[in-house]
């Protein structure tokens, strides 16, 4: 249900369920997940690629797992959300960055997890969507800080109260998506082209970029963070003499 590819620094995982348009059963998180450790471990993988297999980044979570399961004010319970919060929690302190290259269908829990992502690559025709309260169900997996950090939480308010489908323009246009591409080809080598130029920059200083976002996400007073940024050390800069040199030949 997971399958992956390392090639150049960049590591790619792919949702491999297009018969279910990938939907996300427990089984295949926990693959996602050790997916990511690997990423994670290999100090040659300097980008994280995820995409989905056949028609659709992915559907979401496969509601047919979720028959016979009784939900409790809106949470359909450990079935699922232990393992997804653990891999947002994976991607947004992975070492690198990953991206999500998104194409055809991208719903629900599938959102989430895109944008637990650095950012988004989507193909013009994808169709996203936020379905919680079409099912009566409340977001688990982060949908409510993070839609609202991305889009505006005006914008997020409306998506989700009437689990509207919008485009991948659309989502460009109201800051979900950083680019979009027309159609898979198209997204493909846009992916690749953006891939190939963070797999150019030091790999340390990437590291201190996540590092220093994730610090910007919390929304310090400016001075406070500021002081914060500055009081950091990344030991794991060691090339800046190397590209230092190279400057200008």
């Amino acid at each position: 249900m997971i399958e992956t590819q390392s090639a150049h620094g960049v590591f790619t995982i792919s949702l491999n369920r297009p018969e279910a348009l990938n939907s996300f059963t427990p089984q295949m998180l926990q693959s996602l997940s050790d997916a990511l450790l690997t990423a994670e471990q290999d100090k040659e993988v300097k980008v994280v690629v995820i995409q989905g297999a056949g028609r659709a980044f992915s559907a979401g979570v496969d509601l047919k797992v979720l028959q016979g399961i009784e939900p409790s004010m809106g949470k359909i319970g450990d079935v699922f959300d232990t393992i997804a919060n653990s891999i947002t929690r994976q991607i947004r302190h992975l070492r690198v960055p990953v991206i999500a290259k998104v194409h055809g269908a991208c719903f629900t829990g599938a959102l989430e997890i895109a944008l637990s992502c650095d950012f988004i690559l989507a193909d013009k025709a994808t169709k996203f969507g936020d379905t919680h309260a079409k099912w009566g169900l409340r977001p688990t997996w982060g949908m409510g800080q993070n839609l609202a950090r991305a889009a505006g939480v005006r914008r997020a308010r409306q998506l989700s109260y009437t689990a509207a489908v919008f485009s991948g323009d659309q989502a460009k246009q109201w800051g979900l998506a950083n680019e979009v591409a027309d159609g898979p080809e198209a997204l493909s080598e846009l992916c690749h082209s953006i891939a190939q130029q963070i797999c150019e920059a030091s790999p340390g200083a990437v590291n201190a970029y996540k590092d220093l976002y994730l610090l910007a996400e919390q929304q310090l007073p400016l001075d406070e963070a500021l002081e914060t940024e500055n009081a950091k050390d990344f030991p794991q800069i060691t090339d800046t003499q190397e590209r230092l040199g190279g400057f200008g030949k």
